[in-house]
């Protein structure tokens, strides 16, 4: 993702997450992280053959431990495999970090994310109250414990 990804990202965010959605200061923090020898970051879109951003993901890491921040797909291309592209690139980034395991946050109602993320060997390890505000819902906290177990997948669609 470059900084002229975050208007479209916007769009497709708001529409996504229309509760809890970043805010363009959001995104330009994380990306001030994502350049660079010291770079902390990887976010990348998913675009389709007009162009247009269909996907995004990002990954914060520090001391050996990955946090997927983000993860989206415009409904369009719901049920495509696009998520498991842009899960498996971050996967593939945390294992370039020197993660030794990555965790998660998902919405206690969002079963579609939860099923993708234990196909990739996440697992179940708590909750956290009211973590989606305005809305108050719970997040179910999910746990990898090896990154590096995750098979290479092709994709020319993604781009950091």
């Amino acid at each position: 993702m470059r900084w002229w990804d975050i208007e479209p990202v916007l769009v497709l965010e708001r529409e996504l997450f229309p509760e809890d959605a970043w805010s363009r200061g959001m995104f330009w923090s994380e990306l001030a992280h994502s350049r660079g020898p010291l770079a902390t970051r990887r976010f990348i879109v998913a675009v389709n053959d007009d162009e247009r951003i269909v996907g995004y993901a990002g990954l914060a890491a520090a001391g050996g431990l990955g946090d997927v921040q983000t993860i989206a797909v415009a409904r369009d291309h719901w049920g495509s495999g696009l998520g498991a592209v842009l899960l498996t690139d971050l996967l593939h980034a945390a294992t370039a970090f020197e993660c030794t395991e990555v965790l998660l946050e998902c919405r206690v109602d969002n079963t579609r994310a939860q099923k993708l993320y234990e196909r990739f060997g996440f697992e179940p390890i708590g909750f956290r109250r009211g973590y989606y505000q305005p809305g108050n819902v719970d997040a179910l906290v999910m746990r990898h414990a090896d990154p590096a177990s995750v098979p290479v997948q092709g994709s020319d669609t993604t781009h950091g």
